[in-house]
């Protein structure tokens, strides 16, 4: 431990001698540590809103698309694209024959690319704006804590009220009542009759699931945007009967869209555990990415530790000798260079935590991030593993170096 701790102090002090050449050759180190911390912050900060999305909806919900969820890139096959859309008529179906659903609702978006919530000079850009029934608030996800959901009576009038999320009327009313106000969403008058309950996010603050959302009546939607013709579907199964559920409405959609017996289905169920392991299947894909990217960065401090360690090697040939010669053995002079080598890429890992940690803070402002505690450790493990490997050679090249010769070096 002695030993250990005075090649520590050697290579501090080395260190501190040479501190814009240590800088440099440290830069690649930086590079790759940072880059784990923040892309890891983002996919952690993504999956963690993720999967808190997904457990709103409970654990008997079934989620059912035209299309295979997950990030297709646009290669979806010609197959895929001519499916015929989910419809209403399908809802209306599975809530009529499928004995283990409680209930199903559709959803439709507005088809705009970026929905606005006004109310005079404030506004909310990107708020989940949906259109639904009302049999929607006898999902175990939803609770209005002021108001009202809207009626049967509302959708079938196509009335223009709305039911929006904790958030938007915190940004949009922060000292007044919303409730029976007037807003516009994509330019459009609304109501406000209904304000959902806050869900509570431990790692992302209050931004997002219900907390973000605004419902608006089926057909009003409808009337607004009579060109939409994608739906997606949600039921909500009886309690411990979501596999008959499943069952239930895969038979039926079967019927309805005409698939032959012996061609796979044209549409896809889901639950929420089956979305999210879709969804780390993906960001494990984007992990895998992020530390062959990182590894790029790594490999070239690596590099350069390598050669400033053989450089220093050569610069204190005539210390090496003397060491020797009163009595240092081959690995005091090895564990002295590979300590030099670890602490030196330590020290870039810091800096690179440092400034991987002060980037995610700053995304954070835009985006929800979170970093998780594997990502520093693992940056800190990883320098210091660098500096081991490279730094082999060079202290294994000190070690063997003749006294004698060492000596008489100039």
């Amino acid at each position: 431990m002695q030993e250990l701790l005075e090649s520590f102090k050697m290579a501090i002090a080395t260190l501190r001698s040479h501190k814009l050449r240590a800088s440099l050759t440290v830069l690649g180190v930086v590079i790759g540590v940072m880059t784990v911390m923040v892309v890891a912050s983002l996919i952690a900060g993504i999956q963690v809103q993720f999967d808190q999305a997904i457990d709103t909806f409970g654990t008997r919900t079934l989620f059912v698309f035209k299309e295979e969820p997950g990030i297709h890139f646009g290669r979806q096959s010609a197959e895929v694209r001519q499916r015929p859309p989910l419809t209403f008529e399908d809802v209306e179906a599975i809530g009529r024959t499928c004995a283990a659903v409680e209930v199903a609702v559709p959803f439709i978006f507005p088809a705009v690319p970026l929905s606005v919530v006004r109310y005079q000079d404030q506004q909310v850009s990107g708020p989940d704006v949906r259109g639904t029934t009302p049999s929607y608030e006898r999902f175990s996800s939803v609770r209005v804590s002021q108001g009202r959901f809207f009626s049967e009576g509302e959708n079938s009038h196509r009335q223009t009220v709305c039911v929006i999320g904790s958030n938007i009327a915190d940004k949009l009313f922060p000292n007044i009542n919303p409730l029976g106000k007037e807003l516009t969403i994509n330019g459009a008058p609304f109501t406000i009759i209904g304000i959902t309950q806050k869900q509570e996010n431990m790692m992302m603050g209050d931004e997002g699931g219900e907390n973000n959302m605004v419902y608006v009546p089926y057909e009003t939607m409808l009337k607004m945007y009579p060109q939409i013709e994608e739906h997606l579907l949600f039921a909500q199964a009886a309690p411990n009967q979501i596999d008959e559920a499943k069952d239930q409405i895969t038979e039926l959609l079967r019927r309805r869209r005409a698939v032959p017996y012996d061609k796979p289905n044209n549409f896809s169920i889901s639950t929420p555990d089956s979305l999210k392991q879709q969804f780390d299947q993906l960001t494990g894909a984007v992990v895998i990415l992020m530390f062959a990217i990182s590894s790029v960065g790594l490999l070239v401090g690596g590099i350069g530790v390598m050669n400033i360690m053989l450089v220093s090697v050569t610069e204190r040939t005539r210390e090496i000798g003397v060491r020797k010669a009163i009595g240092a053995k081959r690995r005091n002079i090895t564990w002295q260079f590979l300590t030099e080598a670890m602490v030196l890429t330590a020290v870039g890992g810091v800096v690179g935590i440092l400034v991987g940690w002060g980037i995610s803070r700053l995304v954070q402002l835009l985006i929800p991030t979170y970093t998780p505690a594997w990502a520093p450790i693992a940056g800190l493990v990883v320098s210091i593993s660098v500096g081991l490997f490279f730094g082999l050679w060079p202290a294994m090249k000190a070690a063997r170096l003749d006294p004698v010769e060492a000596l008489r070096y100039e």
